[in-house]
């Protein structure tokens, strides 16, 4: 029986380049080889195949019915194996073109249009991904990987994370709708303190303890419950698990019914930084933080109405 198992694409391509010419001397010149060589691998593809393809006269050759039987599916193999070759290699490239910005909470503030219109404009070819990270990769995705811009606020952990600041909020409180503490205009830290709080996970670390103000208090927060997103805290706080603290903007961001948000004045301000790898040196990555830095800066006077 022919070992049938060894044919490879390259003894196909020389089969039809010779196909195509009916000369063995043209079609090596078609493919860049030498003759013996093409006739060579022919030879060889006969063997394996147990039949003959052609037939060799002095000056001419023809298809053999073996030949002709092997001409219409060697041409849809090797149709196939370059469509495939050609989206692996599309693929390929549009997830080389492509660059993901990550965010912890909504992004908001007009940054998805901004920043797009702006790669378009600057940087032909590229196409941007947006993507929610979980609270628990307290790197947002960056060190990963995952991720080759964030938007989130600090403090991130990680080494290798550059980062510039483009805005600064105050601290807000989210409470249920129904809470002793309501109806209030602003909220003093003193008034939270003893509350239930709704917590980053732990792997989140410092962000964890960030917006628990961990350092403002004589004792460890209550944790009432665990989030892993923002929509995850909101609920949890409208279920009366725990109260939260946020930046301003996102309780505008985040408004619904079952929950009211407050300030906290006297809690220092949270900041919302664009970071990126440090040794990640891509025009596409400093255009696409600036862009960042700028919208976010031009939303600050809406922010500010927030509070």
């Amino acid at each position: 029986m022919a070992d049938r198992a060894d044919v490879h694409l390259r003894d196909l391509r020389s089969f039809l380049a010779v196909v195509d010419e009916l000369s063995f001397t043209r079609a090596a010149e078609v493919l860049f080889v030498s003759q013996p060589a093409l006739s060579k691998q022919v030879r060889a593809l006969e063997t394996r195949l147990g039949a003959e393809l052609f037939t060799r006269g002095h000056r001419s050759i023809a298809l053999t019915e073996a030949g002709t039987a092997l001409v219409a599916p060697a041409r849809r193999i090797v149709a196939e194996w370059d469509g495939a070759t050609a989206a692996v290699e599309a693929a390929g490239e549009a997830v080389r073109q492509t660059l993901v910005v990550g965010f912890h909470t909504r992004i908001g503030r007009g940054l998805v249009p901004a920043i797009t219109t702006a790669l378009e404009e600057r940087l032909t070819g590229w196409r941007l991904r947006f993507g929610q990270v979980s609270w628990g990769d307290g790197a947002v995705g960056l060190l990963d990987g995952t991720v080759d811009v964030a938007v989130a606020w600090l403090p991130v952990a990680g080494p290798g994370i550059a980062h510039r600041v483009a805005a600064t909020e105050q601290r807000w409180v989210a409470l249920p709708v129904g809470h002793r503490l309501a109806h209030r205009a602003v909220v003093p830290f003193a008034e939270l303190a003893a509350e239930p709080f709704v917590a980053l996970p732990a792997s989140a670390g410092l962000m964890r303890e960030f917006w628990l103000a961990s350092e403002h208090r004589a004792t460890p927060a209550l944790v009432g419950a665990e989030a892993a997103t923002a929509d995850e805290a909101f609920e949890a706080v409208a279920s009366g698990a725990g109260v939260a603290l946020l930046a301003a903007g996102n309780a505008a961001i985040y408004r619904r019914d079952d929950v009211v948000c407050r300030p906290v004045p006297d809690l220092p301000p949270c900041r919302l930084a664009v970071m990126w790898r440090s040794n990640d040196r891509r025009r596409v990555v400093r255009v696409v933080a600036g862009t960042c830095c700028r919208c976010v800066a031009a939303d600050q006077p809406a922010a500010a109405a927030a509070t």
